[in-house]
């Protein structure tokens, strides 16, 4: 019932306020649909840094790291959110980077290993994105496209990515720290020299986003911190050489022989240039005003264990090769959050895609992570499944307490088929006991019971992962 005001206006009905109040808590419940720069609702910019082989614990806000590397990147977390125990599909370049662009896992994309295109006909973040009206613009390593490393990569062979386009396949091949070339959309070289990689890179983003026009997806591809692999050596910029040379060695490496007693310090150096260049890109969107309604996402294709673990440098189920760093900023995530909750590389096209208010495609395998943000957990598995090739054909499963894995030692796994119809038990840790992982408990038989519950949960999830039942031996070898 309206009633009237002392200026003879008429009041409201109870049922119209209540209808006010609702509409008011969807808007508000709504995170994609921000202010955007120019003063008009609008779905959210998309911005994806990507960071080659940057590992989980230099950032300092996940509190492993003394050295006060990342300032920038652990300003980011503190505004936004991060998470802490983000894993990938598989500790590969390509692999990783197919999965994070489709959703799925690298036996259903298909690129299970390095040197395979990704589907001409795939379903991206890209591809939907652009469904929606974004435009897809790409800027540095691609490794998705055909083994042939020098020239452009053929347009059906960018993933969606049908805008600006400047890219080299295989960045650390084709180009050093100073000097190379990216493709234009033409296949044009865009040739640079006398300027570190790294910074020309940056220059061509932020030329882009003073222009850009929303909405748009980003993905910003460096190679740092990879290294160079002509000269197996990690090549910071000149004015970062020597900084690190008294530094802090992660516990995991230290009573290892491996490539870091020479490497870690030009390593640090390339993170904190990394971390520099993450600040560049944030300041640019705060001057241009995108800030406010642009989604910034951090993030590795996999980590780097200095030839500890096997003869280079990631292909392992140890967390120093698995756990990445993962952290957003922008509409929906600045809530000063770390989330403890595991993740993996397939969750990031769906939630980047839920952040906009779209529809995630039945084809993508990962989940929307959105709801872990208001802490509503009770529905999420927490547990992460990756899978393994080049060194070895193998899968794992990463869960909160341990990290199992089990290899088919009789697929070389740089020419056999992407899967395995059985595998053996070869690695078990218990990361509450043992964080670092130096003890292989697969076979010991103090561990059977759990040993079997985890090879029952990986059989599994190898099943849901590419729809194939595959039969896990228990290891091998095992310790009375």
């Amino acid at each position: 019932m309206s009633g009237t005001k002392s200026d003879g206006s008429s009041l409201p009905s109870r049922r119209a306020v209540l209808k006010t109040a609702l509409a008011a808590q969807a808007a508000a419940a709504a995170p994609q649909v921000r202010e955007a720069a120019s003063g008009t609702s609008a779905q959210p910019n998309i911005v994806v840094i990507f960071s080659d082989q940057f590992r989980w614990d230099c950032i300092g806000a996940a509190g492993q790291n003394p050295m006060n590397l990342t300032p920038n990147l652990d300003e980011m977390a503190r505004r936004g959110t991060i998470f802490n125990s983000a894993i990938c599909s598989q500790p590969v370049c390509a692999p990783a980077r197919a999965s994070i662009l489709t959703g799925q896992y690298p036996s259903t994309h298909g690129v299970w290993k390095n040197g395979i295109a990704i589907k001409p006909d795939a379903i991206t973040l890209a591809t939907t994105l652009r469904d929606a009206g974004y435009t897809a613009n790409h800027i540095g390593k691609w490794h998705l496209g055909k083994n042939a490393v020098q020239g452009p990569v053929a347009r059906e062979e960018r993933g969606g990515f049908l805008d600006l386009w400047q890219s080299s396949n295989v960045l650390e091949i084709t180009s050093h720290p100073y000097e190379g070339d990216l493709f234009d959309n033409d296949g044009k070289a865009m040739h640079f020299s006398n300027i570190y990689r790294t910074d020309f890179m940056t220059d061509l983003a932020q030329k882009f986003l003073r222009s850009a026009k929303s909405p748009f997806l980003l993905t910003l591809s460096y190679l740092e911190v990879h290294h160079q692999n002509d000269i197996d050596a990690f090549v910071p910029p000149k004015d970062y050489e020597g900084r690190y040379k008294d530094f802090w060695v992660p516990p995991d490496l230290r009573p290892l022989p491996g490539s870091w007693p020479h490497q870690l310090a030009d390593y640090y150096a390339c993170v904190a240039k990394m971390d520099e260049t993450v600040g560049t890109i944030r300041k640019t969107l705060a001057e241009t005003g995108l800030d406010k309604n642009t989604i910034v996402m951090f993030i590795s294709d996999h980590g780097c264990h200095f030839k500890t673990r096997n003869s280079e440098y990631k292909r392992s189920p140890h967390e120093s090769s698995i756990h990445v760093p993962l952290i957003f900023e922008g509409p929906g995530f600045n809530r000063g959050l770390a989330i403890p909750e595991l993740v993996s590389h397939v969750d990031l096209a769906p939630t980047l895609l839920s952040a906009a208010g779209l529809k995630v495609p039945a084809s993508m395998q990962g989940r929307s992570f959105l709801p872990l943000l208001e802490r509503r957990t009770a529905d999420w598995r927490n547990e992460a499944y990756f899978e393994m090739s080049e060194f070895m054909t193998a899968r794992g499963l990463r869960t909160p307490q341990y990290t199992y894995a089990a290899a088919a030692p009789k697929l070389p796994g740089w020419t056999a088929v992407p899967r395995a119809d059985r595998y053996v038990e070869y690695m078990m840790y218990d990361l509450h006991a043992d964080p670092y992982q130096h003890v292989n408990l697969a076979g010991r038989a103090t561990h059977t019971k759990q040993a079997a519950e985890l090879r029952a949960r990986l059989a599994e999830r190898i099943f849901e992962a590419g729809n194939v039942r595959a039969a896990i031996d228990p290891c091998q070898f095992p310790y009375s």
